[in-house]
């Protein structure tokens, strides 16, 4: 037996949280492996997994016996601390979607780059989620930027195939892509991925982030959100979910706002709207992997992380945390919103 936890929080009520502990058996069935959760990142995107939970149905990865309640999936390293595959043993290290907990049981398949958890319930679950890297067979991991990995490669996975999307589609027959929530990470790293690209970008965050993002320098304009953004043929990417931000782009750009897509929710609140479609990056994810091939995707994918996580260190300091209660405060913070943009938070397990 070994000692666990696991945070929980209500579905209803994001704010609500509870620490479970129990003692847990370590005794595995065939091709299962016991993971030790190791540290992972917690940003706005993992807003976005409780909020939308029961509709895309990030509830159903970690399920716990608590009526009413559910573990917000979290990216992240792990260790196998127990395995039975000879080819996965003990103190190997992965990389991938976990619960916030301390342990994860999971029925590993083998793949070239690591393992599938083929988990019964996670059968009907987007693949990319289900997919487990090991560290020593992952061309883009360094040991020295473990934390960069945590906190921005499954945003910046997002911002590189969003970023391809519109770009696939001549960005709609646009020039001007407008980004709400532009000091998030999800938006630079987008941003930072359409540099470049004959578009032009402008920015839309809170007055009190203004100075931050304008200084990452990836935004042609930042303006505060009840600033006038000019009439043009344009694509709003809303990355906040704020519902009065949509109508008033849409009131001040008319027809000129060519495409409005969905893709973070910040606030809370899952978007009905149907003058905005969402932005699902597993879907564009196939796509471009029966296009190029995975060696070619993967290729693509590394060159834009490299390009990225060159500067990436630079625009962000590191705020590290340990154990689950800090775990909770730093949920609670990203809830009400007082994170700080310049900084993110990484947690030790």
């Amino acid at each position: 037996m070994i000692s666990g936890w696991t945070a929980v929080v209500d579905r209803g009520d994001l704010t609500k949280t509870e620490v479970l502990h129990d003692e847990r058996s370590t005794e595995l069935g065939d091709c299962e492996i016991l993971l030790r959760v190791s540290h992972v990142g917690l940003t706005a995107n993992n807003v976005t997994y409780g909020v939308i939970g029961d509709l895309i149905g990030y509830w159903k990865f970690f399920p716990v016996d608590a009526e009413g309640r559910g573990v917000i999936p979290v990216w992240g390293f792990a260790d196998v601390v127990d395995s039975t595959l000879d080819a996965i043993p003990t103190g190997t290290r992965v990389y991938g979607y976990l619960p916030m907990a301390s342990h994860l049981v999971v029925r590993a398949k083998l793949t070239s780059s690591g393992f599938v958890d083929t988990a019964d319930h996670r059968a009907e679950l987007p693949a990319v989620y289900n997919s487990y890297l090991v560290t020593s067979q992952d061309p883009a991991y360094d040991p020295e930027q473990e934390d960069l990995q945590v906190l921005y490669r499954p945003l910046f996975m997002t911002s590189f195939l969003l970023a391809d999307q519109l770009a696939d589609n001549d960005f709609h027959g646009a020039r001007t892509v407008v980004l709400s929530s532009a000091s998030s990470k999800t938006a630079f790293g987008t941003a930072q991925c359409l540099r470049g690209s004959g578009v032009r970008l402008v920015g839309l965050t809170s007055p009190r982030n203004v100075a931050f993002t304008e200084s990452l320098g990836l935004y042609d304009t930042v303006l505060p959100y009840d600033a006038q953004v000019d009439v043009e043929p344009s694509v709003y990417l809303d990355f906040s979910g704020s519902a009065d931000l949509r109508s008033a782009l849409h009131d001040r750009l008319g027809s000129s706002l060519v495409k409005d897509i969905s893709i973070g929710l910040t606030q809370q609140k899952a978007s009905a709207d149907p003058r905005s479609e969402f932005f699902f990056a597993p879907e564009q994810l196939r796509k471009r992997t029966t296009d190029w091939g995975p060696d070619g995707f993967a290729q693509r994918f590394g060159t834009a992380w490299r390009a990225f996580t060159a500067q990436a260190g630079d625009w962000v300091g590191i705020a590290h945390h340990s154990g689950p209660d800090e775990l909770v405060e730093v949920w609670q913070a990203v809830l009400a919103g007082k994170a700080n943009p310049n900084t993110a938070d990484v947690i030790t397990f």
